[in-house]
């Protein structure tokens, strides 16, 4: 069974908000960086936001003030908080486990869920 499930994407108008979750497992939450990235259509896919095992996050310069990511320990939970979203957030996003807050890319990251879209209109 995959370890992280993403839930949350939806349409939202622009200058609204939404929250993302990802549901992972014990094991990967306990051991791994977790973070989100995203994946417009025709674009390559990009770091969003991430936070390590002792809590220090690091948040992309295009959804700086905007996006806040978190950890919910009680549920296993990874979160993006999404506000003042902009028609250019909408993507596909992931949640992803493995990385390094140091290295944003896909290629540090070895855990990933499905993806969950979120789109927003004008």
């Amino acid at each position: 069974q995959g370890q992280l499930k993403e839930s949350g994407g939806g349409l939202v108008q622009a200058g609204g908000s939404l929250r993302l979750s990802c549901t992972v497992s014990e094991h990967a939450f306990s051991r791994y960086v977790l973070a989100w990235f995203r994946q417009a259509s025709g674009k390559e896919r990009e770091f969003v936001a991430g936070i390590d095992r002792s809590g220090m996050t690091r948040h992309a310069e295009s959804v700086q003030g905007r996006f806040t990511i978190s950890r919910d320990v009680a549920e296993n939970k990874l979160n993006l908080q999404m506000n003042s979203l902009k028609v250019e957030d909408t993507a596909l996003y992931y949640c992803a486990a493995g990385g390094n807050l140091k290295v944003p890319t896909p290629r540090a990251y070895n855990f990933w869920g499905q993806g969950t879209q979120v789109t927003v209109s004008p």
